[in-house]
């Protein structure tokens, strides 16, 4: 399975409390490069759910560190760092880099710019979430299935929705989602479908319950649509058979 995955990249968004536990899974599984994406400094709180960090790490660059520990663990993986933001400026080639996202991050507009930013790049993406006692998961797979658009149309109005930071989370809940998500990439780069692929897993820890919504392409979605009209606009640009090439012509 490493020969394989040793020729693969992944794009992390996050190194916290879903992309530290996603980040260890995909480089102990042998994913030759892992680009991270964080702009955070590491704090006291964090480290209830990110697996990857001690107190000694407290105050550095979450992604630089995240990086340290999993080349000392992992040297033959590739680690970079991009110590900043996925935004409307970085996402598109971020995206373009990479075989596989994995959506770490802690904000809804950027959970929605990187399903976006995936489907226009013809490039799976794993979502995730966790808050309090409940975790969810969701593969999307562009042209295949739902988006996160399909799902939930926009993010939520600012200040509609408590972070981890206002309502906190059960830390090895967050460790559990994280690894799932790794273990979906990893999926993914292996060429299988993916067990979350179109659908929405939701678990609720604390009764112990877990349930599927079925998330397929919705009528009128803007981002579907512009993954469509991404694929057509390629394929009228692509050369015919017979037709002559810059190189053959």
């Amino acid at each position: 399975m490493s020969g394989i995955l040793s020729k693969k990249s992944a794009l992390v968004l996050g190194a916290g409390g879903l992309g530290s536990p996603a980040l260890m899974v995909l480089a102990s599984s042998g994913v030759g490069r892992i680009a991270v994406v964080d702009g955070s400094a590491l704090e006291t709180s964090d480290l209830n759910r990110q697996p990857l960090f001690t107190e000694a790490d407290l105050g550095e660059r979450r992604g630089a560190a995240a990086a340290r520990r999993l080349t000392r663990l992992f040297p033959a993986v590739n680690v970079e760092v991009v110590d900043g933001c996925f935004d409307e400026a970085s996402a598109a080639g971020l995206a373009r880099s990479a075989d596989v996202l994995v959506d770490g991050a802690d904000d809804a507009p950027t959970k929605f710019l990187a399903s976006d930013a995936a489907l226009l790049a013809g490039r799976p993406l794993v979502h995730g979430g966790v808050l309090r006692y409940t975790a969810h998961l969701l593969t999307v797979i562009p042209g295949v299935t739902g988006c996160l658009r399909c799902l939930f149309e926009t993010p939520p109005p600012p200040g509609s929705v408590p972070g981890v930071a206002e309502a906190g989370v059960l830390g090895p809940l967050a460790g559990l989602a994280g690894a799932l998500m790794g273990a979906e990439a990893v999926r993914l780069l292996l060429g299988e479908r993916g067990a979350y692929a179109g659908r929405l897993l939701v678990y609720e820890a604390r009764r112990a319950r877990s349930r599927a919504v079925p998330v397929r392409i919705r009528d009128g979605c803007p981002a579907c649509r512009a993954q469509r009209e991404a694929v057509a606009s390629a394929g009228a640009a692509a050369p015919g058979p017979g037709t002559p090439t810059a190189a053959g012509g």
